[in-house]
């Protein structure tokens, strides 16, 4: 990625995180060169612990792409972090609300506009016993079908040794990651199809198996079945499509 196209504060984010993450992980980064150069591309990762966005960010800045990330707004509430996310054009998304649409045209532009937009279909941190990928939400899906953008899975493992969700403790010890890219998920059977619930739920089935089983080759065991996420209240924004 030529740095002359970065904002100045895109700029300052790099320099803030990345010799943090120089010095705080141990990398493993595989298939690179599957991660389309010039382009709009979905970028899907499985999601692990909250550390995980910085090692997929970075893994993806070290590519050559700057990752837009969509995430909860709340997050963008919180003091200087906020306003970093927002110069850094992350994409802010309350879920279960109209201001969802907004987040969807925004993602629909920066893909139009070549931009390497990185969805979680999971909506949060798994909550498989194992870490397996659970079953999706069909954002990802949604935008793709809108956009014809190629959805490519990335899987990353290792950043639960530094946060882990199930136990919800911290580790600042220095932490061995594997980060890796599969082949653009192959989604041509539904090209013009009406977003139905069906059609949504179908895609998304195809692309957090691709998700599983390309985590599958960094991790050590056979990847299970997508696990079932435990039955929440519907008007729980985190379980919004």
């Amino acid at each position: 990625m030529a740095q002359h196209r970065l904002g100045f504060w895109q700029r300052f984010a790099v320099m803030l995180v990345l010799p943090v993450m120089t010095v705080w992980t141990k990398r493993t980064w595989l298939g690179m060169e599957k991660l389309p150069k010039t382009g709009g591309v979905i970028l899907v990762p499985n999601h692990v612990s909250h550390f995980d966005p910085l090692v997929v960010a970075h893994y993806i800045y070290k590519a050559g792409r700057w990752p837009r990330f969509l995430g909860k707004a709340s997050i963008w509430r919180v003091p200087v972090i906020g306003p970093l996310l927002v110069r850094t054009k992350q994409v802010p998304v309350e879920r279960g609300s109209v201001e969802a649409v907004k987040s969807l045209e925004t993602l629909v532009e920066a893909l139009n506009e070549g931009g390497a937009v990185v969805i979680y279909p999971e909506g949060t941190t798994t909550r498989s016993p194992d870490l397996w990928p659970m079953r999706g939400k069909t954002g990802a899906a949604r935008l793709a079908l809108l956009t014809g953008a190629p959805v490519i899975p990335i899987a990353n493992w290792g950043s639960q040794t530094v946060f882990d969700p199930r136990t919800n403790k911290f580790k600042a010890t220095r932490a061995a990651v594997t980060v890796t890219t599969g082949d653009p998920v192959d989604l041509s059977r539904w090209d013009g199809a009406e977003p139905s619930r069906q059609v949504l739920d179908e895609m998304t089935e195809k692309i957090m198996l691709a998700i599983r089983d390309l985590l599958g080759t960094i991790r050590d065991g056979e990847p299970p079945a997508l696990y079932d996420r435990p039955a929440r209240r519907a008007s729980t924004s985190e379980d919004a499509s």
